[in-house]
């Protein structure tokens, strides 16, 4: 009797395991179809002699990493992709910051604030870029019409035609559309932030930029760090802004390498050589992030 109870026992639970390993097998599916097989592909991609048209003609091993290497493109696009990320980041999780105070001072008066200055965020990313190199362009572009205005007879600056002017272009426009994303991360922080230690605060007597200082940037700084790893993310991923904005020039001043990559697939019509920079760009892109993030836990468990 005891044996048969054990039996009637498990074949409840063994047929609920096997439910749930048949209902993980989407997921698997999903991942393998989204992330295991485009990266087999571009691996064994980058170890061949692929086209566009013919994938893996033949094996030539690492040359397409040693020629990526010595064509005076691809080093200094991954070295503009780490600039333009952190930049970016920064840039946008300050001015986002700032708002966010700002909105947080004002909670009930910036309800409609708060949706003006998501537009940046909500607007495609060619429609801000396209809308952002004609208020840039040296004839009849806003600014130059300013700066015409201010001084008559001026030169028109070449805000995307000229180094560095044209890198600093795409960063500060990139962190317009991304600055909303990091406001509303802070301004979602400051709500949760107790409110008992700053009636302490308040009650010592302390000031505004110590409250800040030894209290809200602090409480803070495990979201602005998430917020920043996001960004970061989020920048080493532009391609659009580049595309739209400058075509990667003036000559490769902005050729970053998620835009070297496309040149390289579908101008060059070079698999290989593609799917080679996108390793190293993985590669690259994983080098920074594992240590931001290791940053980021430590903060977090600091603050907890």
């Amino acid at each position: 009797m005891a044996t048969r109870t054990r039996q009637v026992v498990r074949r409840p639970a063994r047929r609920a395991a096997w439910t749930g390993r048949a209902m993980l097998v989407p997921a698997v599916f999903a991942v393998v179809v989204i992330a295991v097989y485009p990266l087999v592909f571009s691996v064994a991609a980058s170890l061949s002699d692929s086209s566009l048209g013919q994938q893996f003609t033949d094996w030539v091993g690492g040359a397409d990493y040693a020629a990526l290497f010595t064509d005076g493109v691809t080093l200094p696009s991954l070295v503009r992709s780490v600039v333009f990320a952190l930049a970016s980041a920064i840039l946008a999780l300050v001015g986002g910051s700032v708002v966010a105070l700002c909105l947080d001072v004002s909670v009930r008066s910036g309800r409609v604030l708060r949706v003006l200055l998501l537009l940046p965020l909500m607007t495609p990313p060619v429609m801000a870029a396209v809308v952002w190199r004609l208020m840039l362009a040296p004839t009849g572009g806003l600014f130059n019409n300013v700066i015409q205005t201010i001084s008559p007879g001026a030169e028109p600056f070449l805000f995307l035609g000229s180094s560095p002017a044209a890198m600093l272009s795409v960063i500060a426009v990139d962190a317009w559309q991304w600055a909303p994303f990091c406001a509303l991360l802070v301004f979602a922080a400051l709500q949760t932030l107790p409110s008992e230690v700053y009636e302490a605060a308040q009650v010592d007597g302390a000031g505004t930029l110590q409250v800040f200082r030894r209290i809200t940037f602090p409480l803070l700084l495990p979201s602005l760090l998430t917020a920043l790893l996001l960004k970061v993310v989020l920048s080493f991923k532009v391609f659009d802004l580049v595309f739209v904005m400058t075509g990667g020039g003036p000559g490769f001043d902005t050729t970053v390498s998620s835009y070297d990559i496309y040149r390289s697939g579908f101008q060059s019509f070079d698999i290989g050589m593609a799917a080679a920079q996108t390793i190293v760009f993985l590669v690259l892109v994983t080098i920074v992030i594992v240590p931001l993030n290791a940053v980021r836990q430590r903060a977090q468990k600091g603050a907890s």
